[in-house]
């Protein structure tokens, strides 16, 4: 009993009070399986969705001016869509919101997903899409919902992404909660293991 008391010591030691190079990977190593297994599940059990947090990886949500100046360059699509500019500064982050943000997703009935409301979903991408719902409808008991990202011209409709067909069954949950630019650490982390990725496959 006593040489395992010892070992737990030297463990606890070693992790909360080593400022080797090692007890800082084990550290880091922790904290991504905690957050992963733990912190992560638990989220979204309280929150009723898989994703309770993503990053924002693109720039199609950013305004990058006041208000104003943006609706004044891209307030003539939602006009001819029947959304207008008293309508969007009532809409959730009507000012939109930056890459490198990272949102907080809530699971939500979709009979209760209204136009203006940020929703992430599922395409054939693959990352989910965080965008702006501009309309909705419901067919055969199926609600589904066209988006729009607030820097982008139009809904986007390709193979990869087709955004003005989402059915209910795509969607993740809506952002209810914005954390500036903490969604950074995820994409540099990204960007390095593809960069470590490509030079292995190079060399």
């Amino acid at each position: 009993m006593d040489g395992y008391r010892k070992s737990l010591k030297k463990v606890w030691h070693f992790i909360w009070e080593d400022n080797s190079a090692w007890s800082w990977i084990v550290n880091i190593a922790l904290a991504f399986v905690l957050i992963k297994f733990v912190v992560y599940p638990g989220l979204g059990f309280i929150l009723s969705t898989t994703h309770p947090v993503v990053a924002v990886v693109s720039e199609s949500m950013e305004h990058n001016s006041d208000f104003g100046s943006w609706w004044e360059k891209s307030g003539k699509w939602y006009e001819s869509n029947s959304i207008m500019k008293g309508d969007f500064t009532k809409f959730p982050s009507k000012s939109g919101f930056n890459k490198g943000d990272i949102m907080v997703l809530k699971g939500k009935n979709p009979e209760n997903m209204m136009v203006g409301d940020i929703i992430v979903f599922w395409s054939a991408r693959k990352d989910p899409i965080i965008h702006r719902v501009v309309k909705k409808w419901q067919e055969n008991g199926i609600y589904y919902f066209q988006t729009k990202g607030d820097n982008n011209p139009n809904s986007i409709s390709d193979i990869a992404l087709d955004e003005t067909r989402i059915s209910q069954e795509q969607i993740v949950g809506n952002a209810v909660f914005r954390i500036p630019f903490l969604g950074y650490i995820k994409i540099w982390f990204v960007d390095i293991i593809g960069f470590l990725r490509d030079a292995v496959q190079k060399g």
